[in-house]
């Protein structure tokens, strides 16, 4: 069942919709838009399970793509072109390979068309395990994840999923459904190796990740013929966080290329 997905949209000219990784939200992706506002409408859509969207039991990612494909026809965009970071960008690749003529062009932000080791789960058994309900204080919920998961882990990031409602903390963040779907989440729907997208496409990764490595290049160049890669120095997965300068000129250079923008007079 298709969810209709609370969203931000900021900046005025051809649409973007940019969409966020697991454990996020649109709002995380707010500095990019700004920077990009000037040129481009921005959508920042909140996935199903996060944010302010509402929750839903699958999270695969002909749903999710179908999430994204709802919010196109519901604001009337034309042919937007969709930025997706992680599983947002595996949401934009299933849209691109099952629904080409929705879009125009995907940017795909470090993940790459295949299956990855679930690296997520401990971080959502941590967050289950606490007992936020009866917590005094975010610095109190905060330290007591940060001694579940250790010094590595981005506790803040994930601290972000905290809110407070009727006096009391819970989670924005379904995580009951996260668990359950976490090895569709980390996979990616075999139906679609068989497909392509003969549209533009550009995949960004950072240097220091190893979610879009060279053998990496095969897979993508089969799915999305006219792929460009790039990688981001100093970049990890994070890469709209480590280097937001260095992917906003990426981005930049490329939605200029293939956005047809108004003719000023």
């Amino acid at each position: 069942m298709t969810v209709k997905l609370a969203f931000e949209a900021i900046g005025d000219g051809p649409p973007v919709v940019i969409l966020h990784g697991l454990f996020g939200s649109g709002r995380n992706w707010t500095p990019i838009a700004q920077a990009l506002a000037g040129t481009y409408r921005l959508y920042l859509p909140d996935a199903r399970n996060h944010g302010a969207s509402p929750w839903a039991e699958t999270m695969s990612y002909h749903h999710m793509a179908l999430d994204v494909l709802e919010l196109i026809d519901r604001q009337q965009l034309q042919r937007p072109v969709v930025i997706g970071h992680s599983m947002g960008g595996k949401t934009a690749m299933a849209l691109a390979l099952e629904h080409p003529h929705a879009i125009s062009g995907i940017a795909v932000i470090d993940i790459a068309p295949e299956a990855y080791a679930d690296q997520f789960s401990p971080y959502v058994n941590a967050m289950r395990g606490l007992d936020v309900a009866a917590a005094n204080s975010r610095r109190e919920i905060r330290q007591a994840l940060a001694t579940r998961l250790g010094g590595e882990a981005p506790v803040d990031f994930l601290m972000q999923n905290l809110r407070r409602h009727d006096e009391r903390f819970d989670w924005r963040l379904n995580l009951m459904a996260t668990a359950v779907c976490m090895r569709e989440l980390c996979g990616f729907p075999q139906q679609l190796l068989r497909q392509h997208y003969p549209g533009p496409a550009l995949f960004v990764g950072g240097e220091h990740s190893d979610y879009v490595r060279p053998d990496s290049r095969a897979g993508i160049v089969r799915l999305f013929p006219q792929a460009r890669l790039e990688h981001i120095p100093d970049a990890g997965h994070w890469v709209h966080a480590d280097e937001p300068e260095a992917l906003l000129h990426a981005l930049h250079r490329w939605l200029g290329e293939i956005v047809a923008l108004p003719a000023t007079s």
